[in-house]
Formats: structure tokens, sequence, C-alpha cells
């Protein structure tokens, strides 16, 4: 199965690819979609969503994976920010793809092994389970995180099923 996680962001949205069969993952590809700080919301949104949908088109994940974001700080951020994770969702989607959605701590927590790991253990950890990987950035980082997290949810619900169906 081809999962692609994704790290909502305004300025810098995450991506990454992996395969995944039984306990092995295999990176795919990674990077970071930009959108250019001084455009309107409305044409940084576009930017992004273009971006995200060529890279859709280029890998075509079978399942998708989305970070859910909390900023209670700055209402404006906060709004900004979940106008960019509407494009995370939205893009997906529109491959028809059903999207999981993980908070922070859970990621951290899959990949890790705790829930309130620093950025720098994720990214160690996400090296260590994908080994060569070339990682484009923080965001990327964070992204492939979370298709790892999505794997391993993916790995448990099937046991679970397969489990269930063994009655």
């Amino acid at each position: 199965m081809r999962v692609i996680g994704i790290d909502p962001g305004l300025r810098n949205l995450g991506w990454g690819v992996i395969d995944f069969e039984g306990p092995r993952m295999r990176h795919i590809a990674n990077g970071i979609c930009r959108s250019q700080p001084d455009a309107t919301l409305a044409a940084r949104l576009l930017d992004l969503h273009m971006q995200l949908t060529r890279v859709m088109t280029a890998y075509a994940p079978d399942s998708a994976a989305v970070e859910q974001t909390f900023v209670n700080k700055d209402a404006v951020a906060t709004l900004k920010l979940g106008s960019a994770r509407g494009i995370a969702l939205l893009v997906p989607a529109q491959a028809g793809l059903e999207v999981g959605e993980y908070a922070p701590n859970a990621v951290k927590k899959a990949v890790v092994g705790v829930g309130k790991a620093a950025k720098e253990q994720v990214e160690h950890m996400v090296r260590m389970q994908l080994p060569g990987v070339v990682i484009a950035g923080p965001d990327a980082a964070d992204a492939l995180a979370i298709a790892i997290c999505h794997a391993f949810h993916c790995q448990s619900a099937r046991s679970i099923a397969m489990a269930g169906g063994m009655r």
C-alpha cells in the first residue's frame, strides 16, 4: 500500500510518500509545497492546491493521512492554518482517497514511542525506519512521520479485522 502523509502549513506544506507491506516500509519521496508569503490568501491556497495535486498525480497513493492542528494563541493564524489544512484534506479527497487524521501527539507516540517527543527525535526515528532517506526539511520529516503513523494504524486495523474474521 502506498501512503501519503501531509503536514499542513500555509507557508510550507510538507508531504511524504511511503510504501508498506506488512512490517516493511520503504521511502518513495518527500518534499515541501511552498506558497508565496506576499501573495493573497486565495492565491496561496490555489498554489498549494496545484502543487499538492501534482504530487498526488505523480505518486498515486492508495491512502492519505493529515495531521490535526491545534493553534489557540492567534485566531487569525489559526484560521489561515485551517484553510491550508482544508487543502491538505481536499486534494486527497478529490483523488478518491479516504483521509486519516492524527493528533500530533499520536504521530509522535507511533513513531518515537513518546507523545511529547521533540521534532529532532521524530526526524531521527523517521531516518531509522526509512534507512537512506534524504529529508527535504522539517515539514517533510513530519509528513513522513504522519505517513508512518497511518501505516501502523492500517496494519493494526487489518490485524483486528483478520482476528475478527477467524471466529
